[in-house]
């Protein structure tokens, strides 16, 4: 999920927003940015529930929400995430 979220606003930030102010497009902000809200919401909620249903680091939940306001900030987050619980 968290690529999917990271994936979205990286599409907002690089191609939506750049097409909105600089050839004057606005349409596509409007289609991706709802996708990226509602992957958004999604995100939240499967991190909340993947921690209530592992052992989870104390870290995780606001490192994970925190990194999704990043870009770049869910893959950070999940390769992290993935290390600390193989060990």
């Amino acid at each position: 999920m968290g690529y999917l979220e990271g994936t979205s606003f990286l599409l907002l930030l690089g191609i939506a927003m750049p097409l909105k102010y600089m050839m004057g497009i606005p349409e596509v902000v409007k289609y991706i940015g709802m996708a990226h809200g509602a992957l958004f919401i999604v995100y939240i909620l499967t991190l909340l529930f993947a921690a209530s249903k592992i052992k989870m680091p104390l870290w995780a939940i606001p490192a994970g929400v925190i990194g999704s306001f990043l870009p770049f900030g869910p893959f950070v987050f999940d390769h992290l995430l993935k290390k600390s619980l193989r060990v």
